[in-house]
């Protein structure tokens, strides 16, 4: 069997400079965790100090360009960066580059220049396809955008990365569906979905204090995150991301040195959203089912088995609070990472007939 390589990612975050608006919700020194330009030396040094805590040998290496939208930079600035990090793709120690940008941000001339520099892969910022909310957070550039630059970059064969926010200013959860569809309609190859945290020092926060703003809660962002997920998985793009990092500056906004004021931040909001979709797989399948059942096992791969047994045993909680069923998740790596199979162990009325049993004795 062919053994499937191990990839990883350096990622080289790039400050706000590339970017010319004020979105609403976006404060890009705390998202990207600088405020400067990482000099030629220190992005060396990032890429040699990454490369040397990588284990696997067959594995898969890019350099990532994160943070501001890289292609709004100094076009030399650009290249600077680029050229660095082409180098290890000449020597053979990476494999590839990718760079987040915005999408009004993207023309031919860039895309020529990107591609002599070996740059695989591009994400767009596209974080809405209604024009009113992308106006109401100051984006600066419109849903045609968005649709212009992903045919440039998928014409000019770039991998296409598309992400997305649910909990816009005014965005409902029809407006998110409507977005997620939008998407798959552009058919990117990977998307990121984040959730909107109110972080300090935006014009979100200032909206939040007038009570002009209300952000989602933990289970509502989770809920509007899993529908967009179900149309994305239905239409075979993969979801690289769900939720924004954590770091120093990102994280519970009841910490002192946090810069998160408010919003849906959980520290394993990706694992939430694929346990609520686990959760429904699994009770899908126990409603199909023509008896009441009481014990049930599941069988899933190894991958899988936190997902299905939930952030702190939630899914395996509400199973028996809902429906009064106890489960028991078995490791299987003979069936394929999320899928699964259910085994009923025990029904309700063979539960109730032993109950009676013990009470007859």
């Amino acid at each position: 069997m062919r053994k499937i390589k191990k990839q990883y990612i350096i990622p080289i975050f790039i400050p706000h400079l590339g970017c010319p608006n004020d979105c609403t919700f976006c404060n890009q020194r705390s998202i990207s965790g600088q405020i400067k330009m990482p000099t030629e030396d220190e992005v060396r040094k990032k890429i040699e100090s990454d490369l040397k805590n990588f284990k696997e040998e067959n594995s898969y290496i890019e350099i990532a360009f994160f943070g501001g939208s890289f292609t709004g930079i100094d076009t030399q600035m650009q290249q600077k960066y680029l050229s660095i990090a082409y180098e290890y793709i000449k020597n053979k120690k990476v494999d590839a580059i990718r760079i987040s940008t915005r999408p009004d941000y993207i023309n031919k001339t860039i895309l020529k220049m990107l591609k002599k520099y070996k740059v695989k892969t591009i994400e767009l910022g596209v974080q809405s396809t209604n024009d009113y909310i992308l106006q109401r957070c100051k984006r600066g550039h419109t849903y045609s955008d968005v649709k212009r630059a992903s045919k440039l970059i998928k014409r000019n064969r770039f991998k296409l990365g598309h992400q997305v926010m649910v909990g816009l200013p005014e965005s409902t959860k029809l407006d998110e569906i409507r977005c997620a569809k939008d998407i798959s309609k552009l058919k990117p190859k990977i998307v990121r979905i984040y959730p909107v945290l109110i972080i300090k020092g935006t014009q979100l926060e200032k909206e939040y204090e007038n009570k002009e703003y209300q952000p989602l809660t933990v289970g509502q962002a989770v809920e509007r995150c899993k529908e967009m997920a179900y149309i994305f998985n239905k239409h075979n793009i993969q979801i690289i991301r769900i939720g924004l990092q954590n770091t120093e500056e990102i994280t519970d906004p009841s910490y002192k040195n946090s810069d998160v004021v408010a919003g849906p931040y959980h520290p394993a909001f990706g694992q939430l959203v694929d346990d609520s979709i686990w959760y429904d797989s699994i009770t899908d399948k126990i409603k199909k089912i023509n008896v009441k059942v009481k014990d049930v096992k599941i069988k899933v791969n190894f991958a899988d088995m936190n997902n299905v047994i939930g952030h702190k045993k939630e899914n395996i909680k509400k199973l028996k609070e809902i429906y009064d069923v106890d489960v028991i998740v078995e490791a299987d790596n003979s069936i394929k990472q999320g899928k699964s199979e259910l085994q009923i162990i025990q029904t309700y009325d063979e539960y109730m007939d032993k109950v009676r049993e013990k009470i007859e004795i």
